[in-house]
């Protein structure tokens, strides 16, 4: 709940269901949750899968003091980052991620990796991840492949194509 409370506030997106606690619902559609942050975080390409609890513990941590220093009341029936509201988490992981905080590496890793679930689906094939409606690669208006899976660009990125075709180019676009 804490990895996708701090996903949510790098990547916001709305929440899942009104008793929904880690999803602050600041934005409209999905956010990194919906992603696939935390698969993305548990996959063991990453390298941090292991360190997972540990980055949860030490976020509660920080937030606990952030919300002492607020005179805050944190709900106890959440972990502590998820009882802060956006403002609060936001403020606190623009502390955490602050050149010259002594963990800012990790908090700064892990918001990357919050990135990519929702910018690249790295944890996910690309056709699966469009098929299943992936928030991110559907706002970025990634297309579905053609039907034989291969992508093709008919629409040239500036509005014509920046060379001609070479005459000896074969069919399959190598050269002769």
């Amino acid at each position: 709940m804490t990895l996708e409370a701090y996903a949510d506030t790098i990547v916001p997106g709305e929440k899942r269901g009104p008793e929904d606690r880690a999803i602050a619902g600041v934005a409209t559609g999905g956010g990194a949750v919906q992603a696939g942050a935390l698969d993305l975080l548990a996959w063991d390409a990453t390298g941090i899968h292991d360190g997972l609890d540990d980055l949860a513990r030490l976020l509660n941590e920080h937030a606990a003091a952030y919300a002492e220093e607020r005179s805050l009341q944190l709900d106890a029936d959440v972990p502590q980052f998820v009882a802060l509201g956006y403002d609060d988490r936001a403020e606190l992981v623009l502390r955490l991620t602050k050149p010259g905080h002594p963990e800012k590496e990790f908090w700064v890793m892990l918001a990357l990796f919050c990135n990519m679930a929702f910018d690249s689906a790295a944890h996910l094939p690309t056709r699966q991840a469009l098929a299943e409606g992936h928030p991110g690669l559907t706002a970025m208006g990634i297309t579905a492949p053609d039907p034989d899976g291969l992508w093709r660009f008919t629409d040239f990125g500036y509005g014509r194509p920046l060379a001609r075709m070479h005459p000896d180019t074969t069919a399959s676009g190598s050269p002769a």
